[in-house]
C-alpha cells in the first residue's frame, strides 16, 4: 500500500500569487485519492502576502494562518495537512519541510539566511530542503542557480512547469544522486478541476508529521512520483537562454 501527498500548495493568506483559501482545496484532493497535503506558502523573502513590517511573532502568526485553517478543516474531513514553506533567493526557490510555528518563533534570523545557513539550520533541526522547479524560466530570473550540496532533494515534477524544465531538473537530480519529488505548485482551486490530475509523491508509509517526510527525504527512501502521463513525451528540451550556475560542483552539459 502507498500513500499519496501533495507537496507544493499555496493559500491566499500566505502567498500573494494565490487566489484560494486552503480549506477550499481539501475535498477535491480527497476525491482524487490523496492522503494529505503540505501547505507551502511563500516565505519572508519570496512572494509572501504577509506584511514584513510586522514584528516577527506577529508575522509568523499571520504566515501560519493559511496552514492552520487548512489543517483544522482537514481534520474534519479526514485529510492530513502538514506545514512547510517556500523561500526565495536570487530567483531560485526552496521548499522547507519538517519545522513548525514554534521553531520559527525562536528563529527570527531565518529572515536573513543565506542558502548555506538555511541548509545548516534546517538540517540541524531535523528538517529538509528541496529545490523547487530549478530550471524555471521567467522574466525575473537572470540566471539559474543550483546548489547540490545545500539541498536534500529536487522537485523534478512541477505541474506549473513546462515539461522540458522538469526533464532538465530530473537530469540534474540524477547526476548528483538527489531524491526526486513532485508537487502541483497550485495557487487556485480551479486548477484542480481541470482534466489533468494534481501532482504529488507516493510514500510507503503514512506520515504522522512533516518531520516524518523530512526523514524520508534525507534517508533517500523510496519515493514514487505522481505526474501527468507521458509528461516527457515530445518535450522539446534545450538549455535555457540564461546562465546555468552549478555552485560548488563541476558543471556538466545537460
Amino acid at each position: 500500500m502507498s500513500y499519496l501527498y501533495e507537496t507544493h500548495l499555496h493559500t491566499v493568506w500566505g502567498s500573494s500569487c494565490a487566489v484560494s483559501r486552503g480549506p477550499d482545496y481539501l475535498s477535491l484532493y480527497r476525491d482524487q485519492g490523496y492522503t494529505g497535503i503540505f501547505v507551502t506558502d511563500h516565505f519572508y523573502n519570496g512572494n509572501t502576502a504577509v506584511d514584513r513590517a510586522l514584528p516577527w511573532a506577529e508575522w509568523v502568526a499571520e504566515f501560519c494562518r493559511g496552514y492552520e485553517e487548512t489543517r483544522e478543516a482537514g481534520d474534519k474531513i479526514g485529510l492530513d495537512v502538514f506545514f512547510g514553506w517556500e523561500e526565495t533567493f536570487d530567483g531560485d526557490d526552496y521548499l522547507v519541510y519538517g519545522l513548525d510555528r514554534a521553531w520559527l518563533l525562536k528563529h527570527g534570523e531565518a529572515r536573513r539566511w543565506t542558502r548555506a545557513e538555511q541548509a545548516e539550520a534546517v538540517r540541524a533541526a531535523g528538517g529538509c530542503v528541496v529545490q523547487a522547479h530549478p530550471f524555471r524560466a521567467a522574466a525575473y530570473i537572470s540566471a539559474i542557480h543550483l546548489f547540490p550540496a545545500l539541498v536534500d532533494a529536487v522537485e523534478t515534477g512541477n505541474r506549473a512547469n513546462a515539461p522540458a524544465w522538469d526533464v532538465l531538473a530530473a537530469r540534474y537530480a540524477r547526476q548528483f544522486g538527489l531524491p526526486e519529488t513532485a508537487g502541483s505548485d497550485i495557487h487556485s482551486v480551479s486548477a484542480l478541476r481541470s482534466t489533468e490530475a494534481a501532482y504529488g509523491v507516493f510514500l510507503q508509509e503514512k506520515l504522522s508529521s512533516a518531520a516524518d517526510y523530512a526523514k524520508i527525504i534525507r534517508s533517500k527512501a523510496a519515493i514514487g512520483l505522481r505526474t501527468a502521463k507521458n509528461r516527457f513525451q515530445d518535450a522539446a528540451v534545450q538549455m535555457p537562454c540564461i546562465p546555468v550556475n552549478i555552485h560548488g560542483a563541476v558543471s556538466t552539459q545537460y
